[in-house]
């Protein structure tokens, strides 16, 4: 299968019970979700899937069930990079073995390499051992506290015909720019921060090939949309859908300034929190995350409440699908407080 890495591709959440265990039958009600909302792909196990507090079974397991479940209508870049060259060769030989032939594979975090020690002793190895498959970096050095540098990704793609895309999350239209110059015109750069996806697409020197995205797990119909239409040079349309998702793209991290007994704290929800609470809110029961994530604060909680009754209100056929799925009334989960208690902290710093 030689994927176009094109439009709206979700990067979709791991879903626990209450006592933070893999719920697997949840896995396949979201992946039927997604298909059936013409999603172009799912991504699982990356960072929106919790990656970093899976085990290695229950990474390969989550990564097979939702490949399984997506059927061959949907593709599947399985998130299997880490901190270390050896498991991340080993992670992606096992879902080569399921007959998988894309991964994602992040910069090795923590660890600290330049960008040439990131190409030759991380990239390289794993690219070069497994031609059939197609390979995606994941440039995000606000989580890794590394990045692989576009002249570096333009050498990995010229001496690699199987690496020919990137997820693009440094949230710098410069690095992006760079990354288009230095790689040409076919590469594929695919948005990795939903408030950005509409502005790189339409930004002549980027030319977006579309988006990995975190809100295309509660919208992912709008999020395909929006990527075709930018494609097709239809931007009044792709305008209007950007202005649609705005409440949801801003939320995928929330910030918010508490008050503790020691004075003013600037707190900072990060995917995957955000994301999986706004699930809970509409009863998509993703369960929580797993520590160290915990909750929001009452504020966040709050903003992300109106934030979808915004789009409720204005655009109401962005979450109506989810009624369907998960046999829901939205006008219910968005009015009725008891669709959020216990999703924030009780007492943040009272």
């Amino acid at each position: 299968m030689v994927f176009r890495f094109r439009g709206g591709y979700t990067a979709v959440v791991t879903p626990f019970d209450s006592q933070k265990k893999v719920n697997w039958g949840m896995i396949k009600v979201l992946a039927d979700f997604q298909r059936s909302q013409g999603i172009r792909g799912i991504v699982p196990a990356g960072t929106t899937g919790e990656s970093p507090t899976l085990s290695w079974d229950e990474h390969y397991r989550v990564i097979g069930s939702y490949f399984q479940a997506g059927g061959s209508s949907v593709e599947t870049i399985a998130g299997t990079g880490s901190n270390s060259t050896e498991e991340s060769l080993e992670a992606t030989h096992q879902v080569a073995d399921m007959g998988i032939r894309a991964a994602l594979l992040v910069d090795p975090y923590y660890n600290g390499p330049s960008s040439l020690e990131t190409r030759r002793e991380y990239y390289e190895p794993i690219v070069g051992a497994f031609p059939e498959m197609q390979m995606v970096p994941y440039v995000i050095p606000g989580r890794t506290g590394t990045q692989l540098l576009p002249q570096d990704l333009a050498i990995l793609a010229r001496e690699h015909p199987n690496l020919q895309a990137v997820k693009e999350a440094t949230g710098s239209a410069e690095n992006a720019r760079l990354t288009r110059k230095l790689c040409g015109p076919e590469f594929s750069i695919m948005s990795g921060d939903d408030d950005k996806t509409l502005s790189f697409m339409r930004d002549d020197l980027i030319v977006c090939s579309g988006a990995i995205s975190v809100i295309s797990n509660i919208a992912p119909r709008a999020v395909e949309d929006l990527t075709e239409a930018a494609l097709a040079g239809n931007l009044e349309e792709a305008d209007r859908l950007g202005a649609a998702l705005e409440p949801l793209s801003a939320t995928v991290t929330v910030k918010t300034d508490e008050q503790s007994s020691f004075g003013p704290i600037a707190v900072k929800a990060r995917n995957p929190v955000p994301v999986k609470t706004m699930m809970n809110i509409l009863g998509m029961d993703v369960g929580p995350c797993r520590g160290p994530l915990g909750r929001v604060t009452k504020q966040a909680l709050n903003q992300m409440v109106e934030g979808l009754r915004r789009v409720w209100m204005r655009n109401p056929e962005i979450l109506e699908p989810i009624e369907k799925a998960f046999d829901v009334s939205m006008e219910k989960r968005l009015r009725v407080s008891h669709s959020w208690e216990g999703l924030a902290y009780e007492n943040a710093y009272d």
